[in-house]
């Protein structure tokens, strides 16, 4: 199996300067979205640097090599996995000490959205922290593959029968995990199996809170497999709808 991808990152109709990153690794079959925080433009410097170490460390690592980062695998992880996961804990552990460092840039943080494409196993391993989200597009349906790191979402995982009424009380923007924040962070893992004609849709809140997921469906369904046009209009249609953040979108479409 094969793929192409595609991306592209805006800065929105409200927003002085992008803070969000992202990075299409062919080599590796990598492609990561960040979307930063931190305000003083400390924000697009934490998602630049977790974008380059991730890529840094792959470019640095394979899975094939008997190699100081795979000591202590968790074997919960396919070797796959632990690289992601642990590529994702170093620009975690790199953006903590520079934020700690440097006054100018305290507080920094970024969330993250990756997926490593495994070709010979026909899967597809996606890693994140914060609300950066990851879709599959399959057989004209789009299922979101990642949970948002959200305060209302962890709520929901101690008191899934919030009332409506309750839900709306609790602030829904307020992410509760990113990395940065301190010197270690949980990475949440998940795995799916690959068919032809998939299509992975990863995005920073700037789409997702701007366009719903039938809509998003709509486009890329729309694009008939061309996903520079998909990604362009996504992100019009985010700005259409009032652009009010920063909005990055990757797309990786699935083909034999």
């Amino acid at each position: 199996m094969n793929f192409t991808a595609a991306g592209l990152s805006d800065v929105g109709l409200q927003r002085e300067h992008n803070e969000d990153s992202f990075c299409i690794l062919s080599e590796h079959r990598l492609f990561v979205v960040a979307d930063g925080m931190g305000g003083h433009r400390a924000g697009d410097i934490a998602s630049r640097m977790a974008t380059a170490e991730i890529k840094s460390f792959f470019d640095a690592t394979d899975v094939d090599d008997d190699a100081q980062w795979q000591t202590g695998e968790d074997s919960e992880l396919t070797a796959e996995q632990y690289r992601l996961v642990s590529a994702v804990k170093l620009a975690n552990q790199r953006i903590f000490q520079a934020s700690i460092r440097n006054r100018s840039v305290q507080g920094m943080g970024t969330t993250i959205v990756g997926a490593l494409f495994d070709r010979s196993d026909r899967k597809i391993h996606i890693a994140h922290v914060g609300d950066s989200r990851a879709y599959r597009i399959r057989s004209g349906a789009i299922t979101q593959l990642t949970r948002d790191h959200s305060l209302l979402n962890d709520y929901l995982l101690v008191m899934p029968n919030l009332s409506d009424a309750q839900k709306e009380r609790l602030p829904s923007n307020v992410i509760t995990r990113a990395l940065g924040m301190q010197d270690a962070v949980a990475v949440d893992v998940c795995l799916d199996s690959v068919e032809a004609g998939d299509t992975y849709v990863l995005c920073s809140d700037g789409l997702n809170g701007m366009v719903g997921d039938n809509r998003i469906l709509d486009i890329v369904r729309t694009s008939r497999g061309d996903i520079e046009w998909a990604a362009k209009a996504l992100v019009s249609e985010a700005n259409q709808n009032g652009g009010e953040d920063n909005i990055t979108v990757v797309l990786v479409q699935i083909t034999e």
